[in-house]
């Protein structure tokens, strides 16, 4: 029998500013370039007023948000559970995903200030992000739908959410749930930072292996302890019976159980690097639960991630997303 979805994701909803900077203006305001790094609400406000001029546009995001919104652009149908405060941003929020055809557990939204995002993206394609989760910070067992979880093929859970206790004992308790009614576990580091600073927690959410683990290179080393992307991938197998380690513009290397298949790069030139692994995460999850072999499956998202890095924003126009599935 057919699940309702085909993937029930978990993780923070953020309201990401996407933000033209230069490097001057990343001086000038002490922002360390390269790094996601968490601020507080006032600090945040700081630099909104000071690049009020350079914002290019406001909409939903958070790592596996942005996941369950490719998902959903290829035509899979995706559960979104996460937290925002009845303020404008959670109003866009909420409604941003109802538009994209993303069903989550938002009703009634309660007082707070909604997460928001800073995504300073340079010249030279790089992003430098400053994050206050407000509201998000709290998600919790609370945030989770029982219901809509046993109606999935898989879960797929947010690195970012081992960084606080709540965000463990969710963990914890959807993989519960997913083993209880047999949904397959799909996991993605979502930054290297999580796995360093958060590398006992990290380890924790991962525990009792896992079906699908997604990591970049750097996130697998770090993960693994190895120094080597081959010692990493050998390393990776313990913990997961596949699993996806991206690589930038050469590709990905994907472990389907038995062996390592290779995925081709498609070299572009980088606008904006923000979303490119959460685009390659929801392409994947799409076509392995729409019949797409592994192969074909990490070519689509090679391809996803190569134009979502061509151009400003973490996702795709539709009509792309379309011609990606037809190419």
């Amino acid at each position: 029998m057919s699940k309702k979805y085909d993937v029930y994701g978990i993780g923070n909803a953020i309201v990401d500013y996407e933000i033209e900077a230069s490097d001057d203006f990343l001086q000038k305001n002490a922002v360390e370039k390269g790094m996601m790094t968490l601020v507080e609400e006032e600090r945040q406000k700081e630099l909104l007023v000071a690049a009020s001029e350079k914002v290019r546009k406001r909409q939903s995001g958070g790592s596996a948000a942005n996941s369950m919104i490719a998902l959903a652009q290829f035509g899979g149908k995706g559960f979104y559970s996460c937290k925002v405060a009845n303020d404008e941003d959670g109003s866009l929020y909420k409604q941003e995903m109802d538009d994209l055809g993303v069903d989550t557990c938002l009703g009634d939204l309660p007082d707070g200030t909604t997460g928001k995002c800073l995504v300073m993206v340079t010249p030279d394609a790089e992003r430098t992000m400053n994050t206050y989760l407000g509201i998000t910070s709290d998600l919790s067992i609370n945030e989770i739908d029982e219901e809509a979880l046993s109606q999935a093929e898989f879960i797929y859970i947010e690195g970012y959410l081992v960084s606080s206790p709540t965000g463990i004992e969710a963990i914890k308790r959807i993989k519960e749930l997913a083993r209880k009614y047999s949904v397959k576990i799909a996991y993605t580091f979502s930054d290297p930072a999580m796995v360093r600073f958060f590398n006992d927690q990290s380890h924790e959410a991962v525990s009792g292996e896992i079906d699908l683990l997604f990591a970049n290179e750097e996130e697998a080393m770090a993960f693994t302890g190895k120094n080597s992307d081959e010692d990493s991938f050998e390393a990776l197998k313990k913990y997961a019976k596949h699993f996806v380690i991206t690589r930038s513009e050469k590709g990905a290397w994907i472990f389907d159980g038995e062996k390592k298949i290779e995925i081709s790069g498609h070299p572009v030139k980088a606008i904006d690097t923000t979303g490119a692994g959460d685009m390659f995460a929801g392409a994947f999850l799409y076509g392995m639960t729409n019949g797409l072999s592994h192969q074909e499956a990490g070519d689509l998202a090679s391809r996803a991630s190569a134009k979502v890095v061509s151009q400003f924003g973490p996702r795709l126009e539709n009509e792309v997303a379309s011609e990606l599935l037809n190419e």
